[in-house]
């Protein structure tokens, strides 16, 4: 499994998820910069990818800092904070990593600062190791929702690529395969950047997972002839009554599945919910430049010259379209999401059976 991220001695290595499926190519990131670019640029995409670069890119930034004292240390990291933060609006996982950060600094306040920068290294790290553990948890409760024989629609791309490894929608389809079940994926082609035919066709692929690449406008004709049995898909931030931010598109495909009476779930580890925002209309949705609509990669235009295109990266599915969310902890309704947020909740009682 080709890993997207990861720390290797002073550097942060990034997959170049642009050039996906016809170059295998790394970046090696130099300082925190050059990591902010490259999720800018989606050369890093996905939720919990895309949280883990922030870590690491602070962490690189940290080792930069010349401070004396650690006011002045905190105060030099402030800028890499809001660069990272400045990055991706819509998921949750930057700023997710970036409190967590936070959280570190308050506690090792009185560390020696080289051993404190060494710190910030070993915590992006850490970050890293457990979404790989949390994706597999995922996998085990969502796997759950998989019978032998299933096919099961996809959007954008929600796999390995998207995380630390394993993937979040993709990770109940790799324990379904474990468990012995012969299943198949259906993945649309997610435009404008494609991240369904160039990232998850080619990941599924890698896994020896049957998969077939439809267009987006397919889906609704498959979902009408059965051909569908449940639908899985990530989330770049889900709120606190339900509702659902993925890549745009996704919106379309919960209401075709609650038309056709098909099982819609969202895979969404605990680090993409934000518990602060009560609803989907409280979500910062992101508009990327609209060539990527008229061109292909900024090379190829596909559109008349001059044409105007808007751009609109995500889109919001109302808790009402959702079956179940499913987190490292159990799957649940989306109703009874907000009680996760709870201490001392009786998760067992919550959970959603198959």
């Amino acid at each position: 499994m080709v890993k997207a991220i990861e720390w290797k001695g002073n550097r942060v290595v990034m997959l170049d998820q642009t050039k996906l499926p016809c170059e295998v190519t790394f970046i090696d990131c130099t300082d925190f910069r050059m990591v902010a670019e490259g999720i800018r640029k989606l050369r890093i995409r996905g939720a919990p990818a895309i949280g883990i670069a922030a870590a690491m890119g602070i962490a690189l930034g940290a080792q930069e800092i010349k401070a004396k004292d650690f006011d002045r240390f905190k105060k030099a990291l402030e800028p890499i904070f809001q660069t990272m933060l400045s990055t991706r609006p819509t998921a949750v996982n930057i700023k997710w990593a970036v409190e967590r950060i936070r959280g570190v600094l308050a506690a090792k306040r009185d560390e020696p600062l080289e051993r404190l920068k060494r710190i910030l290294i070993e915590e992006a790290k850490m970050i890293l190791q457990e979404d790989v553990e949390v994706n597999k948890a995922i996998g085990r409760w969502g796997a759950r929702f998989i019978k032998d024989g299933d096919t099961i629609l996809t959007h954008c791309n929600a796999g390995a690529l998207a995380t630390g490894g394993y993937g979040t929608a993709t990770a109940p389809m790799l324990v379904a395969r474990e468990q012995g079940k012969k299943i198949q994926v259906i993945a649309d082609e997610t435009r404008p950047v494609l991240q369904g035919a160039r990232l998850t066709a080619w990941e599924l692929m890698q896994e020896g997972i049957p998969v077939t690449l439809i267009t987006d406008s397919t889906a609704g004709a498959l979902l009408k002839r059965q051909e569908i049995d449940l639908a899985i898909v990530g989330t770049d931030r889900t709120v606190r009554n339900g509702d659902v931010a993925n890549k745009i598109g996704t919106y379309t495909v919960a209401v075709l599945c609650k038309e056709n009476r098909v099982p819609f779930y969202v895979a969404a580890p605990l680090s993409s919910i934000d518990f602060t925002i009560s609803s989907g209309e409280g979500i910062p949705i992101e508009e990327r430049d609209p060539e990527e609509v008229t061109n292909i990669f900024g090379r190829c235009p596909i559109a008349p010259i001059g044409v105007k295109a808007r751009n609109i990266a995500f889109d919001v599915t109302p808790h009402k379209y959702v079956t179940a969310i499913i987190t490292e902890k159990g799957a649940f309704r989306p109703g009874d999401l907000k009680k996760l947020a709870k201490n001392n909740v009786d998760l067992e009682a919550l959970r959603l059976k198959p």
